[in-house]
């Protein structure tokens, strides 16, 4: 079952939040889209197929489809929940090629302020802003495609990394988990997403600081805790050099704006 609400909309765009409680291993009957769009996911995980291609997508890997691909879909662990935003490629400079992103720490707050500058409103100004950035960075963005056996891998340790697999506290520990040399490892997972494990390990932990942050968490010291960073100040380092700031910061950037007054 599909579920869509629309967020913003003007002819140019859309903003759209899509439910998906699917739960099936095999792909739908393809289908063929006239648009050009970014899809990323807030929660869950899915896989799509497109002109040949597999790519599995959790919050860390959303993908730009492009008008005239054939795609199809499963959802082998379940529903979930991703924000579709249909753009005309006018309003932002340069290609908005079909791809998978990698959705690394900058490019989730600047999804997060879209769907805060939403929530405020003001579509023609805020809401446009915020979604050429976003759409801006996510096309700079694109992760190579790996060989099958290289994108089991890798997507095994996307997994593990991303529910908090015990194994996951350590790249030794993960390679023993994902039965791999801890150089075989790193090597593919570096190649095929364009980052190293250990920074890919903390743009989750970031992102797991964004949700609380957002939820209104402001106690600092039991979230680095939680995290399983050092301290407090650790947790504050490695969120600015992620996202160029600390968190009390994004604390201001992600509360919603007052509604405009009528």
């Amino acid at each position: 079952m599909l579920s869509a609400t629309t967020l913003a909309a003007r002819p140019e765009f859309t903003v759209t939040t899509v439910n998906c409680r699917s739960d099936h291993t095999h792909f739908c009957a393809p289908e063929v889209r006239d648009d050009h769009r970014l899809v990323l996911v807030r929660r869950g995980r899915f896989r799509r197929q497109a002109n040949g291609e597999l790519v599995d997508l959790d919050r860390t890997v959303g993908y730009i489809g492009a008008p005239s691909e054939e795609e199809g879909f499963s959802h082998p662990a379940g529903g979930d929940l991703c924000t579709a935003v249909t753009i005309e490629p006018d309003l932002v400079e340069g290609a908005v090629n079909p791809r998978a992103v990698y959705v690394d720490a900058r490019i989730e707050l600047a999804h997060r302020r879209m769907l805060t500058a939403a929530a405020g409103g003001d579509i023609d100004y805020a809401v446009i802003e915020e979604l050429v950035r976003l759409v801006a960075l996510a096309a700079g963005r694109p992760v190579p495609l790996p060989r099958p056996a290289d994108r089991v891998l890798v997507t095994a340790a996307r997994e593990a990394i991303i529910n908090g697999a015990p194994e996951s506290a350590g790249l030794r520990s993960l390679a023993v988990l994902l039965k791999v040399s801890p150089y075989r490892l790193s090597r593919v997972f570096s190649q095929h997403m364009g980052v190293p494990v250990t920074r890919y390990r903390n743009r989750i932990r970031v992102g797991q600081a964004l949700d609380r942050i957002a939820d209104g968490d402001t106690g600092l010291a039991d979230l680095a805790a939680h995290l399983g960073f050092a301290d407090q100040a650790h947790l504050t380092r490695t969120v600015r050099e992620h996202l160029g700031h600390t968190p009390t910061a994004l604390q201001r950037l992600l509360t919603p704006p007052p509604p405009p007054s009528r």
